[in-house]
Parts: structure tokens; sequence; C-alpha cells
């Protein structure tokens, strides 16, 4: 246990960094996921048939491979930044199809009676959508939204793989070299993951009592 003990730093600052970039990946993939969402249900067809493409051919893709193309192919363009932010960018291409699907689930469950009366008081469809779609919507998916964070979550590790070595997986791979101890170092990893997906979870279960929709 002291090569536990004695690296608490190290596990600390590598949840952090993983914390960050799937708090980053979280917030810019529900705001692209929102937009595909609204791009589905528009009545505009280019916008639908874009959507539409997009998350088929997304959500067809491994994310290892997508991360790889990104860190990788990305500079063959000249296109050059930090890594980690890299990684959130491949990230958000790849959930914003996932929270974009979830949304318009979250949509389709909002009572059609709703979305006339809107209408038949002159709203717009974009005020409907504002005003009285999703606001419901994104009550109706607490904990489907809840499940895709940990996902994020889970698959930030992923970045360890492409050289992000600051992350938590990244920093449990430098300790088992340094050690050797791989059922130790990779035991308490998956111990910080186990606790966060738990959180996630129970934050999740709490806030959805709190704004359940009531019919």
């Amino acid at each position: 246990m002291d090569v536990i003990t004695s690296n608490l730093d190290v596990f600390g600052r590598g949840l952090l960094v993983s914390l960050e970039i799937s708090g980053a990946t979280f917030l810019l993939s529900a705001a692209g996921g929102l937009l595909l969402a609204v791009c589905r249900i528009s009545p505009v067809r280019p916008l639908r048939l874009f959507a539409a493409l997009y998350v088929s051919t997304v959500r067809s893709v491994p994310l290892l491979m997508l991360l790889t193309l990104f860190v990788f192919g990305l500079p063959e363009i000249g296109l050059v930044y930090s890594l980690t932010w890299t990684v959130v960018t491949a990230m958000t291409v790849y959930w914003s199809a996932f929270f974009g699907e979830t949304v318009r689930a979250g949509v389709r469950s909002v009572p059609v009676g709703q979305t006339e009366a809107a209408r038949a008081l002159g709203l717009t469809f974009w005020q409907v959508l504002r005003c009285v779609v999703v606001p419901q919507a994104l009550r109706c998916v607490v904990q489907p939204l809840a499940s895709l964070l940990i996902a994020v979550v889970l698959n930030s590790s992923l970045a360890a793989a492409v050289g992000v070595t600051q992350e938590l997986t990244g920093q449990t791979v430098l300790l088992d070299q340094k050690y050797a101890q791989p059922l130790l170092t990779f035991g308490a990893a998956a111990a910080c993951y186990v606790a966060l997906t738990l959180a996630v979870g129970r934050a999740a279960a709490v806030l959805e009592r709190r704004l359940a929709v009531l019919r």
C-alpha cells in the first residue's frame, strides 16, 4: 500500500485532469447535441439531413480512432494546438452525436398537444422550442444525460492512449512503469473511476426527483 499512500498527490493530479477533460467535453457536447437535436426536428430539410448524416457517421466511428485522427491528423493540415484540447475537441465531435439523439428523444416525449397549443397562441417554431419543448425535454432526460456523463468520464481514459499522460490513466501507467505493481496502481485508479460514477449516478437521481415532470 506504500505505492498508493506515497503517491496520493499523483492520483489527485491525474484525477483533476480527467475531471477537467470530462467537464469540458460534457459542456461542449451538450451544446453541440442540443444544436443537433434542434436541426433534427427543424422544418428546414437541409438541416435535418445534415444532422442525420452527422449522427449516423460519427456514431459509426470508434472513439479511439477519432482521437487518433485528430491528434495525428490535424497537425498534417496545419492545425496545431494543445494535446489536451485536441482530445477534448475529438471527444466533443463524438459525444455530441449521442447527446443530440438523447435530447431528441426527450423532445419526442413532450406531448404533441402542448406544442399545438403553443403554436395556436401564435408562438413561432423557435419560441415553441425555447419556451415549451426544450425545458421539458431536458427535465425528462436527466438519467440518460447522466449515463452519457459517466461514459464521457470513463472514456476520458482513452486520452492516455494518444499521449495525454497527465490524466488519471496516464499517471497510473507511469506509476506502474516505475513500481511494477499493476494490481495496486490500476486497482486504485479503478476505485477512483468507480467513486466518480457512483457520485454522478447519485447526483442524477436527486436531480431527477427534483425536476420530475408531473403529468
